[in-house]
Parts: C-alpha cells; structure tokens; sequence
C-alpha cells in the first residue's frame, strides 16, 4: 500500500502505515489518504478508505463507498493499536470515513481510474497562467495528466499537482465541464 501526499505533521507515516494497513486488510478497505490536522476540536488523525480492491478494479465514488457501520468496526479495531505503538505524543480525534464524491486524488492510477470525470488540480507552479486548473480528466501518460478544461486541453506535469480532487457537478448528469451544456 502506497501513501497519500497529504501531511502527518511530523508523525512517522510508515510507522502509520504498518499499523493501519493490516486492520484495513482484515476489514475488506484500502488506504484513500491520511490526514493528521488541528481542526475546532483540536488535533484529528482522519484515515479516509474504500472498498478493497476499488481502485484495481476502477470503481466509480459511488460502488467504491464504505458504510457507517464498517467505519465504526474499523475505528474500534484502529485505536488501541495506536494507543500502543503511541505515535502522537498529545490527544486527538480519530476518523475513519469515506472519501466521498470530492475523492482526493493523488497517484497517477487515481487519473487513470477517474479519467472522463471532473477533477479541480492546484499547481505548485503556475500553468497557461493558472495555479487551479479545473477540467475533465482527458488522459494520463508518462507521468503527465491531460485536462480538458472550457477553453483548451491542458498537459500538466504529476510532479507540480499538489492536490487535485474530483468535482461532484450539482444538476449534472453530464461528465462534461458544466458550460460546455447546450442549452435547447
């Protein structure tokens, strides 16, 4: 199991890992993203998963979902091993969820699974001017991903995409960007 880009402030991930990977295992989920942040409540570490198997598979959000009820099962399973291995040195909140409609997306097999839906990408560098490039997942290769966004086809490189997430269009069953409609 790969991990996500997103942050643990200081916390050890593959630690992380080696502790959350087996119970997701037992429990028929992988690994969406780890997040470890201060919110109103104080500090949540928040393991976001999926069906196992969902991303080899190239589930759509909807067929990839996890229940309540499986979220609980594995939150009760997950917090005493960490309480044991005692990786975060002060108290937080643990949630385990789903990553929802708006799923993060963060390896190139996550474009690939994901291509003809709408995804909005922000840019550690500016690209045809724009730091957020919103747009259609055309196609994924040799490390770039292609976008059609309204006015053009945009390559960007994997390696300047600091997060990128799908976009549930309301009203849309088209997967096309919402102006591209024609309006009868």
């Amino acid at each position: 199991m790969s991990a996500p880009a997103s942050s643990l402030h200081r916390i050890d991930r593959d630690a992380l890992l080696r502790i959350v990977a087996p119970i997701l295992f037992v429990h028929g989920a992988e690994l969406v993203d780890l997040e470890f942040k201060t919110e109103r409540q104080g500090w949540v570490l928040r393991i976001l998963i999926e069906k196992a198997g969902a991303n080899a598979q190239r589930l759509s959000t909807k067929d990839a979902a996890i229940d309540l009820e499986l979220c609980a099962r594995i939150a009760r399973d997950l917090s005493p091993a960490l309480d044991v291995e005692d990786l975060i040195p002060h108290a937080y909140h643990l949630e385990v969820g789903s990553p929802g409609i708006e799923r993060p997306l963060h390896e190139e097999r996550d474009y690939i699974r994901f291509a003809g839906q709408k995804a909005k990408l922000k840019l550690s560098e500016p690209l045809i001017g724009q730091s957020v490039i919103v747009g259609v997942i055309d196609s994924v290769n040799q490390g770039q991903v292609t976008v059609r966004t309204l006015e053009r086809a945009v390559t960007i490189p994997l390696s300047i995409i600091e997060r990128a997430r799908l976009v549930f269009d309301f009203g849309s069953g088209s997967k096309e960007p919402h102006s591209q409609k024609r309006k009868h």
